[in-house]
């Protein structure tokens, strides 16, 4: 795979002068004001009420991750997938305990994950997107059993981090590097977000999305991401795609998040992008991190593959705990 395209010299675009990183040239740019962080923070979310839980919500059962066949996928819940690919067993941005945040402060989940982390299988590889917590989740990695013995893929500047967990073997990538595993082949890709864990380290680390290569099947995932004119190269250099992973909840206020999220439509859009001949939705349904009713992001990510022509049968919409083929 081509390195990334150079901004200063021979510096790629994206890594800014003196350390940190950027969005692609082009993306949406954050226009919030202070008074409407103030107002999300003490109005919106304090005025936010969960609503009562779908009937249809999870699956019967949990999966058995472990018997996951060749092209099969679950959900375990927000952005935390597991499937079977080139023979390899991958779990992505496991977010499995009940906070979002450090030491059990931040915003908590109103559904478990469908496995909990201690009961995962060995894996034979564990991506991380970016370090938000709700996507890189210390307490769940320090409580995989297997941690020692399964390489973790993750952007730039995420290795030390891990590795603190009990992670042996970690391979950081910068956008448009690859990696492979036998005949399983990892490529890191742009995404439109931030990173940060704290007050003093924001866009210090990488963020990102990935594509998932055997010779039989193409997967992206996305992690957390706004749209942008980045995914229309991504599908002309590294897709199309049999399946694309996409984020369409935590979306609202759009003063603040159109510049970090996509909504629902936007997604449908990444995915046309992209060449992804079905979507799932993901990152909604266990976690309220905005006001928006957590649950109609799917009608709506239905409703716009219909109009965009997408085909309403090609955006995926699972329960948590389910385990389908792709």
């Amino acid at each position: 795979m081509p390195e990334p395209p150079a901004g200063d010299g021979a510096r790629p675009a994206h890594h800014r002068l003196g350390g940190g990183f950027r969005n692609p040239p082009g993306s949406p740019r954050q226009t919030a004001t202070l008074r409407d962080f103030l107002g999300f923070l003490l109005i919106d979310m304090r005025r936010a009420k969960l609503p009562p839980l779908p009937e249809d919500l999870v699956a019967p059962s949990p999966p058995d991750l472990a018997a996951l066949e060749e092209n099969e996928l679950a959900w375990l819940g927000h952005a935390c997938f597991a499937f079977r690919i080139a023979g390899k067993l991958v779990l992505t941005d496991p977010y499995l305990s009940r906070a979002a945040g450090p030491l059990g402060f931040g915003p908590k989940r109103f559904l478990d994950a469908a496995v909990a982390a201690e009961a995962l299988p060995k894996l034979d590889l564990v991506v991380l997107s970016h370090n938000h917590y709700d996507h890189l989740d210390t307490r769940a990695l320090s409580a995989y059993r297997f941690r020692k013995d399964t390489p973790a893929v993750c952007p730039l500047g995420l290795a030390p981090l891990l590795k603190r967990q009990g992670f042996r073997e970690v391979i950081e990538l910068d956008w448009w590097q690859d990696r492979s595993f036998d005949a399983l082949r990892v490529t890191c890709l742009p995404a439109v977000h931030f990173s940060g864990r704290g007050a003093f380290d924001r866009n210090r680390t990488l963020w990102a999305s990935f594509a998932f290569a055997s010779p039989s099947r193409k997967l992206w995932f996305g992690g957390d991401t706004a749209p942008a004119a980045v995914f229309r190269e991504i599908g002309a250099r590294a897709g199309p795609f049999d399946l694309a992973l996409i984020g369409i909840g935590a979306y609202e206020p759009r003063s603040i998040m159109q510049a970090s999220h996509a909504t629902p439509e936007e997604a449908v859009q990444i995915a046309r992008d992209i060449g992804a001949k079905a979507a799932v939705g993901m990152h909604w349904g266990s976690i309220m991190l905005t006001p928006e009713d957590p649950f109609e992001a799917p009608h709506r990510f239905k409703r716009a593959a219909l109009e965009q022509q997408y085909g309403e049968a090609n955006a995926w919409v699972m329960k948590v705990g389910e385990v389908r083929g792709f």
